[in-house]
């Protein structure tokens, strides 16, 4: 197979998924390993780690730089990635110096003591250009500093983890509307999806990590509050705004539903169940929302999960940009699909898991540039424009093959 020879790669991956539906996975698990570390991650090798520290992640899909700022958000998020591909995909030392060198760079000048939180935005220098705007830059630093201490040890990097963890957990029991939650506001009186469905998250990857129970018994407790508050039983479905003391909110952004969304926070979910040996755990439901979700968000006459749809089928979604196609609820969903097909065996996951698979090899893959296209319009034609943060962030994409290739391969060692 030659390198970027599109017509190789897919016809290569149908095999792949040939084989896996045959009962055989390991071709497929060959190529995602090589997806990643020749087609994605050489990406972020050429164009993105910077000499003066962290990595540059304001870059258009061609890699040519378009701003030196670093938005913290996307430091720790490639923190995590370059850790973990060191911890269980290729025990090569660049991946570990990737890491480290920007975690370093955030330690040095992200952290604001009388916030007790990180920075949203710094300069190539590192001066702070927005202070504490998001609780969710919080929220990856300690999901990067979690795994970065999973692959070294380091006490520095566990005092990190702990203390960011431990302050977030304070503000987290004040009312959400509170928080700093950039870069979306929350409607006085409600309550996002996105906070419980984060924090449950990396505070149960903190604690397995760590071997904290505190953490592991927090994340319990905001699992418990997503299937309690978000999930909808009538409509079946997550919803992204509720009432603070849960129940539906009826400004527009009440009927929201972010497809993707709701199935990360679904593998998410099973993830934490594990993690904290929630025994009770709605299981069946978690697995069976994301394919209720992939039903909803699926766009019919044009392919691709949409963005967010109403509840009750309004043409005006309480959402910015509610048809465009990005690639992270597609990615997202690839891994969803894999696991519910591997932890059910029932065939829907694994045609919904190939159907995918061909729509990200037709529109979103970057044949040229490497990596993928961010951002498509309903249509699948790119878009331009900012959609969140005006970054291209490694992060969800390799996330989802790191996550792919470990389910995989350890269901190769169990047979």
């Amino acid at each position: 197979m030659k390198k970027n020879d599109p017509k190789a790669v897919c016809t290569s991956l149908k095999a792949g998924l040939k084989n896996l539906r045959a009962g055989d996975s390991r071709r497929l698990t060959t190529w995602l390993r090589s997806h990643l570390l020749q087609h994605v991650m050489p990406f972020w090798e050429k164009h993105a780690f910077d000499e003066r520290g962290g990595i540059l992640t304001c870059i258009d899909d061609a890699g040519k730089v378009q701003s030196t700022d670093k938005w913290l958000w996307s430091q720790w998020r490639a923190v995590w990635v370059c850790s973990r591909i060191y911890n269980t995909i290729e025990r090569d030392p660049k991946w570990l110096e990737h890491a480290r060198g920007v975690a370093q760079f955030c330690t040095r000048h992200g952290w604001l003591e009388r916030e007790q939180g990180w920075a949203l935005l710094l300069a190539q220098n590192g001066k702070a250009l927005r202070r504490h705007e998001s609780i969710y830059t919080d929220a990856f630093a300690v999901y990067g500093l979690g795994e970065l201490y999973r692959a070294t040890g380091d006490d520095e990097t566990r005092d990190w983890a702990t203390w960011t963890a431990d302050a977030a957990l304070e503000k987290l029991a004040q009312p959400y509307d509170r928080l700093p939650h950039f870069p979306y506001p929350i409607p006085p009186g409600t309550k996002p999806h996105g906070i419980p469905m984060i924090w449950s998250q990396v505070l149960a990857e903190l604690g397995e990590n760590l071997g904290e129970p505190r953490y592991l018994e927090a994340a319990r407790r905001l699992s418990g509050e997503i299937f309690r508050d978000f999930y909808d039983p009538r409509s079946d479905r997550i919803i992204e705004f509720v009432q603070e003391g849960g129940g539906i909110f009826s400004g527009p952004e009440g009927a929201a539903t972010v497809p993707g969304h709701a199935i990360e926070d679904m593998w998410f979910q099973w993830h934490v169940f594990g993690q904290t040996k929630w025994a009770e755990a709605p299981r069946d439901l978690t697995l069976r929302l994301i394919l209720r979700h992939l039903e909803l968000g699926w766009d019919l006459e044009k392919g691709g999960l949409l963005l967010a749809v109403d509840r009750e089928g309004r043409d005006e979604v309480g959402w910015k940009l509610a048809e465009s196609k990005l690639w992270w609820p597609q990615t997202e969903a690839l891994y969803a699909t894999l696991l519910g097909w591997q932890k059910t065996g029932d065939p829907a996951y694994l045609d919904w898991y190939e159907k995918l698979w061909t729509l990200c090899l037709d529109h979103f893959v970057d044949w040229e540039h490497g990596e993928w296209r961010q951002k498509l319009n309903r249509d699948l034609t790119p878009m331009t424009g900012v959609v969140a943060l005006p970054v291209k962030d490694p992060f969800h994409l390799p996330r989802a093959l790191i996550l792919q290739i470990e389910l995989l391969e350890a269901a190769q060692r169990e047979q």
